[in-house]
């Protein structure tokens, strides 16, 4: 008879065996877990991307293929760009462009978000702005644009304003990042994101908290919604978006090294939250748009991405800015 396998025996193992056991149990526990967990999402995302009809058009460049989505308006060009790991811009953005109907509306996807590829390293801000620069060379937009950059990209609208002087009308932000000097240069891509993202893990806190991932209010339709829930999963942490949240530092310092053009017209409307709970979000603004002979500074109730909630008051004073300040300059 083995005494080892007796009860007694098996209460005089060491406790470290136990808890060693314990461990090996829930490892294997959360591994088959985390593999269910992948092999589902894997099946919910390709049957995702077969039902959804891509929006847009591929704009094809040197470095990849960037996703354009366009409202055929016909008055002066307004070409928005989305905030850091904005899945969907076009689809973000969607209230926003019916309120601006009256332009000629492009939002460009840059490399990382919607529909554009989404693997293509070296997400520099020079490197981001002269992509931009192709892609409308490519679209065949010959008049100055205005410049509509949401969080980061209103660094994004800073640099290239003064990388492509002439070829802007105007900037404007909606609660952009103020370009500032910083302690930090280029850091290291973070691998976390994608990991979580193809885990699926992104896509169980999604399906149990849904609201928490749904911009509030009522301006999107039930397909944007639809579509912002889905691509936010498809996008999450890949390897364009988390190589440009390694540089967003440098880009801030890049764009700091010169000023907005004092000669042309800026705009920025900033969210009431971040000015409550951001030290220095308005003060670094109105020191950023000091030296703008013709600007104008707004503090618009909301979160960061005011145009959830606040597209027609966006549209109205971005319409009335126009008018006022932007034509009155080039004209």
């Amino acid at each position: 008879m083995n005494t080892n396998s007796t009860p007694q025996a098996r209460q005089r193992r060491p406790l470290w065996f136990r808890a060693l056991r314990t461990t090996t149990v829930a490892v294997a526990i959360l591994l088959v877990l985390a593999g269910v967990s992948t092999i589902a999402n894997a099946g919910i995302t390709s049957s995702e991307k077969s039902s959804l009809v891509p929006y847009g058009q591929k704009v094809s460049i040197a470095s990849g293929q960037i996703n354009v989505y366009r409202n055929g308006g016909s008055g002066p060009t307004m070409v928005l760009l989305s905030g850091y790991g904005t899945a969907a811009p076009a689809v973000d953005f969607a209230p926003l462009v019916r309120e601006l109907d009256a332009f000629d509306v492009i939002v460009v996807e840059r490399f990382g978000y919607g529909y554009s590829d989404l693997d293509v390293p070296d997400r520099s801000i020079e490197n981001t702005t002269s992509e931009l620069h192709e892609v409308l060379v490519k679209l065949n937009v010959t008049s100055p644009v205005i410049l509509v950059g949401h969080s980061v990209g209103g660094l994004y609208a800073h640099y290239y304003a003064n990388a492509y002087p002439g070829e802007v009308s105007a900037i404007i932000g909606i609660d952009p990042m103020a370009a500032k000097t910083s302690s930090l240069e280029v850091g290291t891509p973070s691998v976390t994101d994608g990991l979580v993202n193809a885990l699926g893990l992104l896509r169980v806190a999604s399906t149990l908290a849904p609201d928490l991932f749904q911009p509030p209010g009522t301006a999107y339709t039930s397909d944007e919604r639809k579509r912002y829930a889905a691509m936010t999963n498809w996008n999450n942490g890949n390897v364009s978006v988390s190589d440009e949240w390694s540089q967003i530092g440098a880009s801030s310092t890049k764009a700091n090294l010169k000023p907005l053009p004092s000669g042309l017209p800026v705009l920025e409307m900033l969210s009431s939250d971040s000015v409550d709970t951001i030290p220095n979000w308005l003060s670094d603004h109105q020191a950023e748009l000091a030296g703008v002979t013709t600007h104008r500074l707004e503090v618009l109730e909301g979160a960061h991405y005011l145009h959830w909630t606040q597209s027609a008051a966006i549209a109205r004073i971005i319409s009335e800015f126009v008018a006022t300040s932007v034509e009155k300059v080039t004209s």
